[in-house]
């Protein structure tokens, strides 16, 4: 299935494209694209998409990118956010994880060696393991 969008208003696209560059050669100095050209072209990428629409108006692909989401939030129904909002006030702020605890007696043996030959062997035995990764650090980041 093909996600990409068609343009059919390729004539108002033209036309949009038309006032983007009536405002560059009539600006002064820098100054910011002006709501209204923003508001046309965001109607646009909705319809042509946000890459084509970008590239034909000249315009900053992400800077697009967003004013298009925060179109879609905008537009998104109140009650669909009052329900989200309730969806997630529900939800515990912090949840606790307990570590998983260990059947049996397990046994390890981690070696490690680096290029100067310089060894360091662990030897784990019992349920509680150190912090292996603390321990291997250590290790590969001594001085000489």
């Amino acid at each position: 299935m093909s996600t990409r969008k068609t343009c059919a208003l390729p004539a108002r696209l033209e036309g949009v494209q038309r006032r983007f560059e009536h405002w560059r050669r009539t600006r002064k100095g820098l100054s910011h694209v002006p709501e209204s050209l923003w508001a046309a072209a965001v109607k646009i990428a909705d319809s042509c998409g946000i890459s084509r629409t970008a590239k034909m108006l000249r315009v900053n692909y992400n800077a697009l990118k967003r004013r298009v989401e925060r179109s879609v939030a905008a537009a998104t129904s109140e009650p669909e956010k009052i329900a989200a909002e309730q969806r997630f006030a529900s939800l515990p702020a912090f949840l606790e994880l307990a570590p998983r605890t260990r059947a049996g007696d397990c046994q390890c043996m981690l070696e490690l060696e680096d290029a100067s030959g310089a060894k360091m062997r662990i030897h784990l035995q019992g349920a509680e393991a150190p912090d292996l990764t603390a321990l291997s650090r250590s290790f590969w980041d001594r001085g000489p």
